[in-house]
């Protein structure tokens, strides 16, 4: 696509993508649904020559509560395989059946001296006992799958129309079903170990190294499911989430056991009553509202607790992530224990903080967040900033406002036909919305920031969870108090889409390298910002966008103390070409580059009489397109007769020959040619929440897109 001379100007970030390798392939035959998967192993890449001998090893972690069988737990294989480094990603390993029974591969283990045991030692032996990851999944033909959803004529502009229809069809590169043949039989007696949790109906994935279901994932993709009228997939998926609370009486962030000490964000009502609101099935009542009600008091026995309030001294019973394990976590094993064990530490942990670290870090990946700054003590930059992670002591504004919604979703689904039980739970959401107002909320701000148990008082870090709770339905007095108020609960939205090149980051904070952080900016988030636009009553958005004066900028129009830092503390957006070292200006008008007259660069065009709330709704929209498809088409995508290939010269620069386009699981809010950065593992590709989101915002916004301009690739600096 051309440039406009002024997206040239303020193209962003010098493009940088890091290559995924795959540990899949799925290829589909024109005009049918059936996908053909074809497996590949990750070829083992130790970190030290063949014939090196492990290094020491710290004292084992205690065994885990969840623990089953001693292979794929914390114990001493897990650990010496994780010690030799033989993938970078250490998931590779825990997701990989033995090839014998569990008994014999533990013999075989047991045959090394740790002391002497050497990189090819633990090679041959993986080689030997193991099989390839993955192996226990199969491709699955999605059932009435239409190759064009009625959704699709929402769109009006013919790329993007055509855009949605690929990503449409991805959804057939990532169902999967279990294989029953490649299943290892209950623990002890079968002739091989897994930690596959084999589900009994179809699932979409993630994609990348989540290669099996996800719980919170699964919200988003259902959202794009809904749009694709893959409503028996959208069943199944719920089918296979109640058959978890069955059996576990939760459901666990995975689908592998190494999961089963966790959870993630409880959406799993918000699913159901989307479900039965747009197919009108209440058959799945039955079965869905008593296990509802399981998980809700798995969450209240297990991750909720009594909090007063410094404030008015007012008593609430609220939730937190607080996870239950003193271990690494299997598919992180490296990750954790060298946090844990960082041989720059001058002072060693000692085994009791070394257990609470490791529950710390198992509580952040239950948060979904794993790993930001605003659960961190201490924001710093890779470990010495996890080790002040703090999760369990925080009282989370995201996790209460899905649990509230959660309660009044499950009353309304009960109805007439159990009104006792419908009051109780709205009694119950009441209770949990006081205590988000009084606790979470800072009325000056205009703002919700976390409760933290520790300094009994709410954090100052500003992040994108301030905007559940409005998508959950819980607006408080003061944004209904007058147009300006509604605004500012929302003009960090619109400083971005001025000042930055992409979508709204997750924090303002840019120096920790943790993927939660800035500057990215995840897919969920712009979904639940575009809601949370939605929700506000139509008489607080009939002004304009309001306007900084002539020496100011849009960050000025931002609430006093609201982000928490000055406007030149803001990271950068740079600029291209010649001045690729150099930021736009910091502060002031000319901070904001992409403002155009009644709009921004790739927001969409602005209509007469349009009012804020929609004018940041289309400009969020827009600009979730611009990345999507612009780092699409920055690694290989193309659309026949609309939007040929980039060259091989454009392609290497982003490792993309051969290549025909990654849906990234995150982006860079400065450069819409570019994925997301940081964080304990590469930059995921496939991507089911990617999907789910942009099939949404295509039949939500579609007459409102415009094509974007995507700038041109630049080699890295």
């Amino acid at each position: 696509m051309l440039l406009s001379s002024k997206a040239a100007v303020v193209a962003g970030l010098v493009h940088s993508v890091l290559a995924v390798p795959a540990a899949t392939t799925t290829s589909v035959a024109p005009g049918t649904a059936v996908p053909s998967l074809t497996l590949s192993t990750s070829v083992a890449s130790p970190s030290a020559s063949l014939s090196a001998i492990l290094p020491p090893q710290a004292p084992l972690p205690p065994t885990q509560p969840w623990c089953i069988g001693q292979i794929f737990c914390a114990g001493s294989l897990l650990q010496t395989v994780n010690i030799a480094q033989l993938w970078s990603d250490p998931k590779t390993f825990v997701d990989k059946p033995t090839s014998k029974s569990s008994q014999q591969v533990l013999a075989d283990f047991n045959t090394f001296n740790l002391s002497t045991v050497t990189e090819d030692d633990m090679l041959n032996f993986v080689d030997t006992d193991f099989l390839g990851e993955g192996l226990e999944l199969e491709a699955v033909a999605l059932p009435n799958f239409n190759p064009n959803p009625a959704f699709l004529n929402n769109v009006t502009d013919p790329l993007l129309k055509a855009f949605a229809q690929t990503v449409h069809g991805y959804w057939t590169q990532l169902a999967r079903s279990t294989n029953q043949s490649a299943l290892c039989a209950e623990y002890p007696g079968g002739t091989c170990e897994s930690t596959l949790i084999p589900l009994n109906h179809t699932f979409v994935i993630p994609g990348g190294r989540f290669r099996e279901q996800y719980y919170w994932d699964s919200y988003w993709i259902i959202q794009g499911l809904i749009q694709s009228e893959l409503y028996d997939t959208v069943n199944a998926t719920l089918q296979n989430f109640m058959d978890e609370i069955e059996d576990f009486g939760f459901i666990p962030n995975g689908g592998r056991i190494y999961y089963l000490d966790r959870s993630q964000p409880p959406l799993f009502i918000h699913m159901v009553y989307d479900y039965v609101n747009v197919t009108g099935d209440t058959s799945i009542l039955q079965r869905a509202l008593p296990l509802a009600e399981a998980e809700l008091a798995w969450w209240a026995t297990n991750r909720t607790l009594e909090v007063t309030s410094p404030y008015t001294s007012q008593k609430y019973m609220l939730s937190h992530y607080a996870v239950n394990n003193s271990a690494p976590r299997p598919e992180s094993y490296l990750t954790d224990y060298l946090t844990v064990h960082d041989p720059t530490l001058t002072t060693p942990l000692t085994d009791a903080q070394a257990a609470d670290l490791y529950g710390e870090l198992a509580s952040g990946a239950e948060t979904g967040w794993d790993y930001s700054s605003r659960f961190e003590a201490i924001p710093q930059l890779g470990n010495p900033g996890l080790r002040t992670l703090n999760v369990k002591n925080h009282i989370p504004v995201c996790l209460n406002s899905i649990l509230y919604k959660a309660r009044v979703l499950l009353a309304d689904l009960y109805g007439t036909s159990n009104e006792t039980a419908a009051n109780t739970h709205r009694q119950v959401a009441a209770g949990i919305r006081a205590g988000i107002i009084d606790l979470l909320w800072n009325p000056d701000k205009l703002a919700f920031y976390d409760f933290n148990l520790t300094s009994n008082a709410r954090n100052d870090i500003f992040t994108a969870a301030t905007f559940y709770p409005v998508w959950n339905g819980i607006i408080p007095d003061e944004v209904l108090a007058s147009q300006s108020n509604a605004f500012g609960y929302f003009a960090s939205v619109n400083m971005v889409m001025n000042k930055y090149n992409g979508t709204v980051p997750v924090t303002f904070i840019d120096w920790t390298g943790l993927q939660w952080d800035a500057p990215n900016a995840w897919p969920p988030h712009q979904y639940i910002i575009m809601q949370a636009l939605r929700s506000i009553p139509s008489n607080l958005t009939t002004n304009g966008l309001p306007v900084p004066n002539s020496y100011q900028s849009t960050y000025d129009l931002v609430p006093a103390g609201q982000i928490g830092f000055t406007e030149a503390q803001l990271p950068g957006q740079p600029f291209r070409g010649a001045q690729a070292n150099e930021n736009a200006t910091a502060t002031g008008p000319g901070a904001d580059i992409n403002k155009l007259e009644g709009t921004v660069v790739n927001g969409g065009n602005a209509t007469s009489g349009e009012g804020w709330r929609d004018t940041l709704q289309r400009e969020v929209a827009n600009r979730y397109y611009t990345s999507t498809l612009c780092s699409w088409h920055a690694t290989g995508g193309s659309i026949a007769g609309l939007l040929p290939q980039l060259p091989a010269s454009q392609l290497n620069l982003t490792d993309s020959i051969n290549n025909t386009g990654n849906m990234y699981e995150k982006f860079s809010n400065l450069n819409v040619d570019s994925s997301g950065s940081g964080g304990e593992y590469t930059v995921q590709a496939g991507f089911g929440w990617t999907n789910g989101v942009l099939l949404w915002v295509a039949s939500t916004y579609g007459e409102q897109l415009v094509a974007p301009q995507c700038p041109e690739l630049v080699a890295s600096a």
